[in-house]
């Protein structure tokens, strides 16, 4: 759902907001009522540190080497402290290895929640003169995703259903406040069976519309800018719970503006603690034949069932791109 790089051994990735299976989490009370989503959005996360995705050799003068895999960096790794200095991004650790003047050095690696300490040797580059790790590394992930709703009044919104995890499934802790950016869906890649569909999607400017605060197993959370205009956005109450039966979603398959399709909700199992508290079908014709049925991209599409918000899109059936797993609001609001 999403394409951004950058760089050489230091480098900026990108990482999808792909439909993940978590664990819905408690929530306080919720609005009686809430502007509707169904919008695609363009997010930039930063992740708290340099977070290793793979290894790479280093040419010395005398030989390749590969300091990362000597000090048992593994992919998933975050570095948060490196040689004495914080490490917030990239640049940090590049920062770093400039004032580098050999030796053993100490990092700080967090992972899956706990952090340990490591000692690494840089090794000298022989063709730029230059200290490195021998690691390739991401400091942020970007992607689109579509908004469940936005609060009125607090224009607090909700997006995703689902947490933004990194390569083991691991969540993912965001540094300071992530963006996020109006986005238009410019192709769609149908979804078959044994293989999920994907939207894609272009950032239609560098204006920011929202910040994002939190990354839970819910959702992606934050704050519209006062300067977004809600006003072409439609309100809805709050459903306390979906049944089976009729409903529908709103999902941005072109362009910029979401569109109503029809659903059923086939089963209802409001007691899940994951995030998979109804099972849905798509019935409309015009979406399957657009998509196949749920891709990736749609996560968070809002659900509605007799004119109530009920939940929120959030994973596919990979042997039936027609099906999937939603999410009841309820598991989403108060974040």
């Amino acid at each position: 759902m999403q394409r951004f790089k950058k760089g050489l051994i230091i480098f900026l990735s990108v990482c999808a907001l792909a439909l993940c299976l978590v664990t819905a989490l408690p929530v306080s009370a919720a609005p009686a009522e809430v502007y509707i989503g169904g919008m695609p959005a363009g997010f930039t996360l930063g992740i708290g540190g340099a977070q290793v995705i793979g290894t790479c050799e280093v040419l010395t003068r005398e030989g390749s080497s590969c300091p990362a895999r000597e000090a048992q960096l593994k992919a998933g790794d975050v570095i948060v402290e490196f040689a004495g200095m914080k490490v917030r991004c990239a640049e940090d650790i590049g920062a770093a290895l400039a004032l580098y003047r050999g030796g053993e050095a100490s990092m700080t690696v967090r992972k899956g929640g706990e952090t340990q300490k490591k000692q690494i040797e840089p090794a000298l580059d022989a063709v730029t003169g230059r200290y490195k790790l021998g690691v390739l590394i991401r400091d942020s992930i970007a992607g689109i995703g579509t908004v469940t709703y936005i609060e009125r009044g607090t224009r607090r919104f909700g997006a995703l259903g689902h947490a933004v995890t990194g390569e083991e499934g691991e969540l993912l802790s965001l540094s300071g406040e992530g963006s996020m950016y109006r986005c238009s869906i410019v192709n769609v890649v149908k979804g078959e069976r044994g293989k999920a569909g994907e939207l894609k999607g272009l950032f239609i400017n560098d204006t920011c519309v929202a910040t994002a605060d939190k990354n839970c197993a819910s959702g992606i959370y934050g704050n519209f800018s006062e300067e977004y205009d809600l006003s072409s956005l439609q309100c809805a109450p709050v459903g306390k719970e979906a049944q089976p039966g009729k409903a529908s979603i709103l999902t941005t398959t072109d362009g910029t503006d979401p569109k109503e399709y029809s659903v059923s909700i086939v089963k209802v199992d409001a007691q899940n603690g994951q995030n998979k508290n109804f099972v849905l079908k798509v019935t409309d014709g015009e979406l399957l034949s657009q998509t196949g049925g749920i891709v990736q991209g749609m996560s968070g599409s809002p659900i509605l069932q007799n004119g109530k918000l009920v939940g929120a899109v959030t994973h596919v059936f990979l042997n039936d791109p027609t099906r999937g797993y939603g999410i009841a609001i309820e598991n989403m609001l108060g974040n």
